[in-house]
């Protein structure tokens, strides 16, 4: 089922026309949909019943507070990478138990932080960290739940930046140097091993080397249980990927039945951590067309979001599907063109080389597919405020994070006293 579609010829998110939203609020802005945020959750709680396992959203995806607390509220706990994901997953009602900390590299004050507020579970991705957080541990007087991030080395068959399982990846510890790592983890004293942890990729659009990577790593685990660790967790991850042009992702329910046929007879809690499946495509960005420059070789159609505010079609080469806010007519003529922002970067495109329909100053455009990693990774690059954000429910819409002001962003800064003295050097 689509939240985003055409109603009298208007583009709708649920029962309200992003036209209604932009009025109010602004462009450009991102917009989320509940109803859509609560199908995908659905169909990751429906698939799990009957297994001993549960979600983790990673927060990574989109850290926006009613989004976690949504998530929450139907049973989710939060993967975090950092302090302030954990602040984030805490203020928006997740339980510390159900917070599983992960991050190739935590310092030794966001473990202490970690531990004080009671987070259930600690993945560990090297020796070195191994030592800092049984000290931090120790200095709390503390016991840690740590799992041990193995590597598998299996392609994921994603783009080259969002690849986490080979070697020569940062993440995790090579499968084959992994059992020294857990032996000298069974010998520090602040250290409880409950599991083992695995993540491949994100943006999964098969799931064969999924499969390849669970076999790989349960074999792992027997080995473990034979040198004596009591292993109780798998931690296997997310990365399962959706439509952003003409991809195929696997149904929620077909990957759930492949970790089901690769961890049978395991007899292991199973933690699974999705981020872009959930709130991918349950996002767009929603900007206005500044103005049309026609070129000697191409048509430029400059908008008001830039690459400061998605910039994932720059940073992975990323296709998003863009349409025009007010349906065009089935007859229309197209223009060949790139979507570009007004940054001053050549890279400052959202879309390159789209046939689309005739777009004129004033008109609006929808990015789809923009619910993860988009206002997550945005910036204030050319002094650009970051956009706001809004959920809609139904017919109600509320402003979940508010554009700031230049005097906002102007605020946080301070020039130092000498300067202001006229003091010189």
């Amino acid at each position: 089922m689509s939240f985003f579609g055409y109603k009298k010829g208007d583009m709708h998110a649920e029962g309200v026309a992003l036209k209604t939203i932009a009025a109010q609020v602004g462009t450009p802005f991102y917009c989320y949909s509940a109803g859509a945020l609560r199908a995908a959750m659905g169909e990751f709680n429906r698939g799990m019943k009957g297994m001993n396992a549960s979600v983790h959203y990673a927060l990574k995806a989109n850290p926006s507070l009613a989004v976690i607390k949504l998530f929450a509220e139907m049973g989710a706990g939060a993967d975090i990478v950092s302090e302030g994901e954990m602040m984030r997953a805490l203020a928006a009602g997740v339980p510390a138990r159900k917070i599983i900390y992960s991050g190739v590299g935590k310092k030794a004050t966001e473990l202490m932080a970690a531990l004080q507020a009671g987070v259930g579970q600690i993945n560990v991705e090297s020796a070195a960290e191994l030592e800092t957080l049984n000290a931090v541990a120790g200095q709390l007087g503390k016991r840690a739940d740590i799992t041990i991030r193995v590597n598998p080395d299996v392609d994921a068959r994603t783009h080259a930046k969002i690849t986490t399982g080979k070697k020569g990846n940062k993440f995790g510890i090579d499968i084959d140097l992994a059992r020294a790592a857990f032996a000298e983890a069974g010998k520090l004293p602040h250290l409880r091993i409950v599991g083992v942890a695995m993540h491949i990729g994100s943006q999964l659009t098969t799931l064969a080397p999924y499969a390849k990577s669970l076999k790989k790593v349960g074999k792992f685990i027997a080995q473990l249980r034979a040198d004596g660790h009591k292993i109780d967790r798998f931690d296997v991850g997310g990365g399962l990927g959706i439509v952003y042009k003409k991809e195929k992702p696997p149904s929620i329910a077909d990957f759930l039945a492949v970790v089901k046929k690769e961890t049978k007879g395991l007899d292991c809690e199973l933690s699974f951590e999705p981020g872009r499946r959930l709130v991918g495509e349950a996002g767009v960005l929603v900007s206005e067309v500044i103005l049309v420059k026609p070129g000697a070789s191409k048509t430029f159609v400059i908008v008001d979001a830039a690459m400061n505010d998605l910039i994932r079609p720059t940073l992975y080469e990323a296709w998003h599907d863009i349409m025009p806010v007010r349906q065009p007519r089935p007859d229309a003529a197209t223009i060949r063109c790139d979507i570009v922002g007004p940054i001053c970067e050549s890279g400052d495109y959202l879309a390159q080389n789209r046939d689309l329909p005739r777009l004129s100053a004033g008109d609006l455009i929808m990015v789809r597919s923009a619910g993860a990693y988009g206002a997550a990774m945005a910036s204030t690059y050319n002094s650009r405020p970051l956009v706001p954000e809004v959920m809609v429910d139904g017919t109600r819409f509320a402003v979940t994070r508010p554009r700031p002001s230049i005097e906002d962003m102007l605020s946080v800064e301070r020039i130092p006293q000498w300067m202001k003295n006229g003091e010189k050097t």
